[in-house]
């Protein structure tokens, strides 16, 4: 999931090009200009799409530049599709009226939807060249990078799940901080102590909306429990499982018996509650830390974990490849091997925010740059070596999602019991994966 622009984003293109202009700021302002590229098989310019804003957009701008002053026969146009939430759809859109992008970034949870799209250039065998280093990239990212075996994208995004806290409300509340020994006995503990009802202070707090926001923090104590989501073969249901309970049960103990978890309702409430410190502690990534104001202490650890067992989630976006010509191709895959390798990513990096894509960008000298701009992020760069599992590659992973989402927050609102809750949830599951 991505979020610092939520997380994440995409457009349009064609060997003979289709102009459209967009209104600007509307739905349909995304509906991307076509114009530009030669015919043929040359492939002279070809379009990228994405969402990025602010200093991403400015910094993906910046390399392309870059790009197209060292390329001035294989130009890069760069295309905003209006935002990374409704990525998926514009592309499905572009290729229905023949205008499609010849690289679109994408959400990862797209990735098995748009790996059906005969346009799709697969990538399997393209990765193994030694330009792109492939087992550079953290395996979070290359999993989810891969749909049925195939190599769908390049990993454009990565991010996960740490432990963000208020380190003058744990001195008040005589509460030691957490660390990276901590047990889900510690943080229910914790929470209870940092929970005052009186001045309405929580310890935690939960996107409680139903959205996948709900979905992928039970995810990560879900797998530290040693469960799965789903059974190897993506068939089945497997979460109806003692682990399954563990985590369904450690949330209705600190939601509904403590009461000391903040139920957001998906406005974003929670970071402004953070800051003015009425919540003590997030499970939140990167993406928030440039909102935490200036003036609040905080403190990054790993996630409490179950025996031992520190696992976290990521919700890596990648940059998918859909083919025009055999020249425009060779263009794209270029250009993106180029945009994602270590020396060129940590540029952008560096300037953005964002986790480093390759395990390579952490030994460069300009790494020790990016940690002195962004200190807070060093647990989180670490913590990608904590991400064992991805979420699977289903087109009916939204299916499957939504009756999580339903799942978690009847158990947080207290008006379902958590085994109740799992053998509701796992019916659900398992009418999606069958599409009944």
């Amino acid at each position: 999931m991505t979020a610092r622009t939520a997380g994440s984003d995409h457009r349009r293109g064609r060997i003979r090009r289709i102009c459209a202009v967009a209104a600007v700021g509307v739905l349909a302002a995304s509906t991307l200009s076509a114009c530009g590229s030669s015919g043929g098989d040359g492939g002279s310019t070809i379009e990228v799409s994405h969402g990025y804003t602010d200093v991403e957009a400015k910094a993906l701008t910046s390399l392309a530049d870059q790009w197209n002053k060292d390329h001035p026969s294989t130009k890069v146009k760069l295309l905003f599709n209006g935002g990374n939430d409704s990525a998926l759809q514009k592309t499905v859109a572009g290729f229905t009226a023949g205008n499609y992008p010849d690289v679109a970034y994408e959400y990862g949870s797209s990735a098995a939807q748009l790996a059906r799209q005969p346009k799709l250039v697969d990538l399997t065998d393209k990765v193994k060249a030694a330009s792109v280093n492939w087992s550079d990239f953290y395996p979070s990212e290359r999993q989810a990078a891969t749909v049925n075996g195939k190599v769908v994208g390049f990993p454009a995004l990565v991010d996960n799940l740490a432990l963000v806290y208020n380190k003058k409300l744990f001195a008040a509340a005589g509460v030691a901080p957490p660390n990276a020994s901590w047990t889900w006995a510690d943080f229910r503990a914790a929470a209870k102590k940092l929970t005052d009802a009186s001045t309405h202070t929580y310890g935690w707090a939960y996107v409680n909306d139903g959205s996948e926001d709900t979905v992928w923090r039970y995810l990560a104590m879900l797998w530290q429990a040693g469960g799965e989501l789903l059974t190897p073969d993506n068939k089945k249901p497997a979460f109806d499982s003692p682990a399954g309970l563990a985590a369904l049960q450690q949330l209705h103990d600190m939601a509904v018996t403590d009461k000391s978890v903040y139920l957001d309702t998906g406005n974003g409430d929670y970071l402004n509650l953070f800051n003015s410190g009425k919540i003590a502690m997030l499970w939140t990534g990167p993406w928030d830390l440039s909102s935490i104001n200036s003036d609040v202490s905080y403190g990054v650890t790993l996630l409490p974990g179950y025996n031992g067992n520190h696992e976290t989630i990521s919700g890596p976006d990648i940059y998918m490849l859909f083919d025009h010509s055999s020249g425009r191709t060779d263009t794209a895959l270029k250009f993106v091997t180029w945009l994602t390798s270590a020396p060129v990513h940590l540029q952008f990096a560096i300037k953005t925010g964002d986790l480093p894509l390759r395990q390579s960008e952490t030994q460069l000298p300009g790494y020790k740059t990016f940690l002195t701009k962004y200190p807070a992020e060093k647990v989180f760069v670490q913590n990608l070596n904590n991400v064992k599992h991805v979420r699977p590659n289903l087109a009916s992973y939204a299916q499957v999602s939504s009756a999580l989402g339903q799942m978690v927050q009847s158990v947080l609102l207290g008006q379902s019991q958590p085994a109740d809750a799992l053998k509701q949830g796992a019916s659900q599951v398992a009418a999606a994966l069958t599409g009944s």
